[in-house]
Formats: structure tokens, C-alpha cells, sequence
């Protein structure tokens, strides 16, 4: 007895102890954070562009996103935004010689690379050096890297030059072993959400349109990286056909790189090229510590009361207020709503970065971006991805502007409801009953197959809110209900192809989009205001670090199959008629 007690004891001493170490690691973070200085930075310094750490539309403004909880290390993500916005501000920074890029991992969507690119391109007028390096070049770092004066790959490294391909999982055999049958209804034969629960294999209609927006990704990127390196599209598409860069040296031999380098000497040539001793350490400063620089003081004088609200509308779109996760109609439509009654507003920028969710939810942030734009200019920008309900929304705007590779379109809808009655019944032994006072009181049951009235009832609603889409998009976009059908039945374009169609009004990013707000407000000094309110950094942490324990656990088990999982998860969410896209799409 007296050793239990003597264990019990030290388990709660260590308990106990535990906490209070978090306790005071939290207080350290918290003091460290709320101390923080600005940056002050010496003369001939390189700006440190790095990207691999998740890209998101918005910097989160958390003292905490920059830190790894399960490792107590650096972490978190970066603001597009701020990126943007150091790129900017270092183009006329008299201590910026030149910037950095180290890209053997972007982890960004192919339409923000695009757009950092295009910043990136803006601040070489400068004339200020770029120079970017890798141990390995996927893709997507190669063709941010093309932006560069000089392209360095380490000796024994690699260049991913192939070309790109999609390899969707479907389930439709599982299901059938399991005995579940999953329950389709949906409008428009391109609408492919459910389809790896319907066939075991590609659609002719979804092979078809996967193929043509990668082939519009894949020509963008050629035809850029072509242009940057002298070199002809014709060329680099043999190299990959013909498997010609197998290695660092065949990616120097063919053009694709300026020189094999490792990092040391790379350091010696900017330190060259920086006026720097090369005993003395290089004057240097990371993307994120340099958002701590105090912006040049404008020249201008007096008060500017003029504002454009850029509005940040991203994830999967959802009914109520939603998480930071994902977009609630709620919170955007109420955000949307003090925008327009904010009478120092003068234009709204609405950023969408979502591929859809709920059609409901999606009606109710429309119903405020319509009222909104009937009352001032509203611009769309387009993200990664902004399709189906993430086009919906975006319908009524004065104009879309998208990267050449926004994803975007799918308009169509869906709905889904899995019949598990042979699941449940044969394969675990689990029966159902049900009592119900009218013939059809337990429509939506999971464990009964639909009647024939009840799909008729149900295919009948999903076509109404196809309709009730294509309206919206046909009195937006000043097309007739018939165009809109014939580019819509939940077709996925990208934005170079949509633009053709009427579907996007011009290319460019953010930056752009604001650009023309102020042109469409006759604007000539105004401030831009980021909404929603970003929520209490406390609040965030402690979501932080109960959601990333748990997802580091499923990660750490499913290891690259996690993307599947999660994917299975997002699908198994979805409730009611869903206007959502087919697939989510991964470039390397």
C-alpha cells in the first residue's frame, strides 16, 4: 500500500511538474513575443527567401504560427501577403543588395507562385541581384527559380523535369467489399467530386478536363521558363519526353541551371557581390524578420481617410461562422456586410481561396458580395483555387482577375448520402429499426437505401440549385443561362482557359486586384484595411497546439498517405447539396 501510494504520488508530482514547465514555456513565448523589436538592418544585406513552410493567403499575425509545438522548434507558415509585401518594400530599401532564394521545397499552390514570381520580376527593375539555389528543383521551385539573374543546383543534386501527371485514388471496390453503397445525385457530367466513390476509374468527361487544365498549368510554365532562359518551349518538352535531366550535370549541359555550386561558395559569391569581407560574416535577414522593418515613411502628408477593404475568404465553405480553417458564411457574409456600410470604404478586394462546400452557405456570402458590389466596386482576386461554391460566391463582382493558374470554374452540384445497411447488417452485425409517423419521416438515414420518390425529390433539389448557380453566374458575368450551362455542367478550368470563355476578366494577383479597386473608386491615396479581425493570439494558441498534437499523430502514422485521409475526412463532412470541386490539386 504504501509503495502505491508513493507512486501515485510522484505520477501527480510529475503531472503537476509537467505543467508547469508548459506553463512557463507559454509565459517565456508570450513575454518574447509581446517584446519584440523592429529590425534594424545594416548596409549590403541579403534578403533570405525561403518557402518551405506552408504559404497561406494571409499572414496570421500569431506571435505563436512561427513555432513547431511538438517540437518545441521554429515552424508555421508564411502570409502571401507579407511576402508580397517584403518583396515590395525591399526593391527600395538602400540596405537590400539582393535576395536569396534557397528552393529545393515551395510549399505553395501553383497561382501564389505565380504571383511571387511576378513580384519577384517587378523587383529586378530595381536592379538588385537574385540568385536562387537547390539541392533538388521540383517543378514548382524550378519555375520560381527561372525569375532569377543566376540559377545554382548543388553538384550531386537533382531537377524534377518530367512533366506534370495526377493520380486519383477511388474507392469503389473497398465500398463494395465494406457492402456500402454511396448515393449520387449530382448536376453536370464534369462535376467529379463523387467519382472515386461512383467508378474505379476516370470519367471520359473528368480525364478529359483534368487534361486540359494540367496541359494549360504545364504550358504556362514552359512557356515562362522559355522566356527567362532563352530557350524554346519545343526544347524543354523534349527534355522531358526524351528523360535528357537525369542529373545536376545534364541540368547544366541542357541550360536549366548557370552552375553547379555547393552552398559555401555560393556564400563567397554573395558576399562578393555584397561588398563583403570574406572572413566576416554576411550581412543577412529571413523573409519573416524582415516584415519587422519599419516601411519608408511616405512622403505624403495629412490624413488619408480613403480605404479599400481586402476581404480574405478561404477553405472549405461552410454554414455559420466556421474556423480558421475554413470559410462560415456567417462571419464572411457579416464581414462583407460592415464593409459595405463602412462609408471610409470605398472599394472592397474579395480574396477567394476555396474550391467550394456548401451550396446554402455559399448562397448566403453571395446574397452580400451582390448587395455589396450593387453599392461599390468590388473586385475579385482568385488564389490557388476558386472554384465552384468558391465561384459562386465571386459571381457578382465588378471584375475577376486570377493568376494564369487559378483553378477555377466546377460549376455544378452534388449531393451525397452513403447507404450502409449491408455494412452495418453482414459485415459487423449491427441492426437498425425505426418508428416514424409519416411514409418518409426517416429520409437521410444512413442505414436504408433511398426510395425512388426520394431520389427523384433529391436529384430534383440538387438541378434547382444548379440552376439557381447558373443564374447567378449568368446575371454576374452579363452571359445568357445557356452559355453558363454549356462552360458549367461542374467543368474545372483554369484561368488562362476561363478567361476565354468569360468566366475571369484579367490576369494578375492581389496586388492587381487592388490596383484596379482604387482605379474603379477613383482613388489616389487610400489605405488598405485586412478583414476579418484576426482572432486573439492566445485563443489561437491553445486551438494550436491541441489540433497539431492530433494531426501530427494521424501524420506521423499515414506518413505521405495522409493527404488521402485527409481527403476522405473533408468528403465525409460534407453535408446537404454541396457545390465543392472534384478533386484538389498538388503540383511538384
Amino acid at each position: 500500500m504504501k509503495s502505491f501510494l508513493k507512486f501515485t504520488l510522484a505520477s501527480i508530482v510529475g503531472v503537476l511538474l509537467s505543467f508547469f514547465i508548459v506553463f512557463m514555456i507559454i509565459v517565456g513565448i508570450v513575454a518574447a513575443a509581446s517584446s519584440e523589436k523592429p529590425v534594424v538592418l545594416k548596409p549590403h544585406t541579403v534578403l533570405l527567401a525561403n518557402f518551405d513552410v506552408p504559404i497561406v493567403d494571409r499572414d496570421p499575425e500569431n506571435p505563436f504560427s512561427s513555432l513547431d509545438f511538438m517540437n518545441l522548434t521554429g515552424g508555421g507558415g508564411m502570409g502571401l501577403n507579407q511576402i508580397l509585401e517584403n518583396i515590395e518594400k525591399a526593391a527600395t530599401d538602400e540596405n537590400i543588395d539582393g535576395i536569396y532564394m534557397n528552393l529545393s521545397n515551395v510549399a505553395a499552390g501553383m497561382a501564389s507562385v505565380e504571383e511571387i514570381r511576378n513580384s519577384l520580376t517587378k523587383f529586378k527593375a530595381s536592379g538588385k541581384f537574385i540568385i536562387a539555389h537547390a539541392d533538388i528543383f521540383t517543378h514548382k521551385s524550378y519555375y520560381l527559380a527561372t525569375v532569377a539573374d543566376t540559377i545554382y543546383l548543388t553538384p550531386e543534386g537533382e531537377l524534377l523535369w518530367l512533366g506534370l501527371s495526377a493520380e486519383p485514388l477511388f474507392f469503389k471496390r473497398a465500398l463494395n467489399k465494406l457492402g456500402i453503397d454511396a448515393q449520387i445525385i449530382r448536376a453536370g457530367e464534369y462535376k467529379a467530386a463523387a467519382e472515386p466513390f461512383m467508378y474505379e476509374k476516370l470519367s471520359k468527361e473528368n480525364r478529359e478536363q483534368m487534361s486540359a487544365y494540367m496541359s494549360s498549368i504545364w504550358e504556362t510554365m514552359v512557356n515562362n521558363i522559355a522566356l527567362s532562359r532563352s530557350l524554346e518551349p519545343e526544347q524543354l518538352n523534349k527534355l522531358a519526353d526524351d528523360l535528357l535531366i537525369s542529373n545536376a550535370e545534364s541540368a547544366l549541359e541542357y541550360k536549366l541551371v548557370d552552375g553547379l555550386k555547393y552552398f559555401d561558395e555560393i556564400l563567397s559569391e554573395l558576399k562578393t557581390l555584397t561588398s563583403t569581407e570574406e572572413k566576416k560574416n554576411l550581412n543577412s535577414v529571413t523573409l519573416k524578420k524582415y516584415s519587422k522593418v519599419p516601411k519608408k515613411a511616405s512622403e505624403k502628408k495629412g490624413l488619408i481617410r480613403d480605404r479599400i477593404a481586402v476581404i480574405y475568404a478561404g477553405g472549405l465553405i461552410v454554414t455559420g461562422d466556421g474556423t480558421a480553417d475554413n470559410m462560415g458564411s456567417d462571419k464572411i457574409a457579416r464581414t462583407i456586410r460592415e464593409a459595405r456600410r463602412d462609408s471610409s470604404v470605398k472599394a472592397i478586394v474579395l480574396r477567394v481561396n476555396s474550391g467550394g462546400g456548401s451550396a446554402l452557405a455559399s448562397e448566403i456570402i453571395w446574397r452580400e458580395v451582390k448587395l455589396a458590389a450593387d453599392t461599390k466596386p468590388l473586385i475579385a482576386s482568385l488564389g490557388d483555387v476558386a472554384a465552384s461554391g468558391g465561384y459562386y460566391i465571386v459571381a457578382p463582382a465588378s471584375k475577376i482577375i486570377a493568376s494564369p493558374n487559378t483553378i477555377t470554374g466546377s460549376i455544378g452540384v452534388i449531393g451525397i448520402l452513403p447507404n450502409t445497411k449491408e455494412f452495418m447488417n453482414d459485415k459487423l452485425g449491427i441492426t437498425t429499426d425505426v418508428v416514424k409517423t409519416n411514409a418518409h419521416s426517416d429520409l437521410g438515414s444512413l442505414f436504408r437505401p433511398l426510395e425512388p420518390e426520394e431520389m427523384a425529390m433529391i436529384q430534383k433539389e440538387v438541378m434547382n440549385t444548379y440552376k439557381i448557380f447558373t443564374n447567378r453566374v449568368a446575371d454576374g458575368r452579363k452571359l445568357s443561362v445557356e452559355q453558363v450551362d454549356k462552360i458549367g455542367r461542374g467543368h474545372v478550368y483554369t484561368a488562362l482557359d476561363a478567361k476565354e470563355i468569360g468566366l475571369v476578366d484579367d490576369f494578375g494577383g492581389l496586388s492587381k486586384a487592388i490596383e484596379i479597386a482604387a482605379v474603379e473608386a477613383n482613388l489616389t491615396d487610400y489605405l488598405t484595411i485586412e478583414y476579418p479581425k484576426m482572432e486573439d493570439p492566445l485563443e489561437l494558441f491553445v486551438k494550436q497546439i491541441s489540433g497539431e498534437v492530433r494531426v501530427r499523430m494521424i501524420q506521423s502514422e499515414l506518413g505521405t498517405e495522409y493527404k488521402f485521409y485527409k481527403q476522405f475526412q473533408t468528403l465525409k463532412s460534407l453535408k446537404g447539396v454541396q457545390a465543392i470541386m472534384p478533386f484538389e490539386v498538388e503540383l511538384y
